[in-house]
């Protein structure tokens, strides 16, 4: 009887472990609406995502936008006058400029399944937080902030306490995690506010010091990019209590392999699709 107990114990919790891999809708789930919009983070709630992963910048009036690039993207967005937008700065531009452009009308080519939503803002921080409201969706974002153009973004420390401000008056410390490749945004997060979980995001060149970056930033979470990553890595890892999260992972291979690794989250843009894989 007691032998039995414990296999039935073994694989209840061996299938935890296997369900418990987060699913991140990259930039809310782009491969079926504009990435980066209302719609498409609403998309991601809808089908069941874990967590929205989202970018940040800042305004000229020190306002927190979603969007990928730190300029208004012509691939992305159209003018007043339904013509691809020129590629301005977002830093340069007011919450109100920002507002004027349509980043939902133009279809990206990457992703057939893709659907437009015209009209479509780039939207505020606050006003992503408010669309999950009290849900139980978490948030991965990144502050996006490049030392080698400064005259894109505010400093870090001003940038940091922006976010750390607007993810406290949410009440949100328990559902974001703040990641980035500018470490000195999440070194002054942490020292705003401790409990704010942190990830360091990861090129291949990060990778011989990746353990000790981790260690003096006291981040919770490793997030390297896919190519770089293997079953050692993921091992080692975790021997350190840092959970493993990849970017940006699209098909079913990858998925597999990931899984195999024993990963704790999947940053995709095709959540939907992601999450029927799991559940077979």
């Amino acid at each position: 009887m007691k032998k039995i107990y414990f296999y039935l114990i073994f694989f209840l919790t061996s299938f935890d472990l296997l369900a418990a891999i987060e699913i991140h809708g990259h930039r809310g789930a782009r491969a079926r609406r504009p990435e980066n919009t209302l719609p498409a983070f609403e998309y991601a709630m809808k089908i069941g995502a874990d967590v929205l992963e989202l970018d940040m910048n800042i305004t000229k009036d020190l306002k927190i936008v979603v969007s990928h690039d730190s300029f208004i993207s012509p691939r992305l967005c159209l003018d007043e006058k339904k013509n691809p937008a020129k590629k301005i700065p977002i830093y340069s531009l007011t919450l109100e400029e920002v507002k004027k452009f349509d980043c939902g009308s133009i279809k990206n080519s990457k992703f057939p399944d893709q659907v437009p939503v015209p009209g479509a803002k780039i939207p505020t921080l606050d006003e992503v937080f408010n669309l999950a409201g009290p849900s139980k969706i978490q948030f991965n974002i990144e502050t996006k902030i490049d030392p080698r153009v400064p005259d894109l973004s505010p400093s870090p420390e001003v940038f940091a306490k922006l976010v750390v401000d607007e993810i406290e008056k949410h009440h949100l410390v328990s559902r974001v995690v703040l990641q980035s490749f500018d470490y000195r945004t999440l070194e002054e997060a942490k020292k705003l506010n401790p409990k704010i979980r942190i990830s360091m995001l990861i090129q291949n060149s990060d990778l011989p010091n990746w353990l000790k970056i981790a260690e003096k930033l006291q981040a919770e979470i490793i997030s390297p990019e896919f190519v770089w990553l293997n079953s050692p890595i993921v091992e080692e890892a975790h021997a350190a209590k840092l959970k493993v999260i990849p970017w940006t992972l699209h098909s079913k291979s990858e998925w597999r392999e990931a899984k195999a690794w024993n990963v704790d989250g999947i940053i995709t843009d095709d959540p939907e699709a992601l999450k029927d894989y799991l559940n077979q």
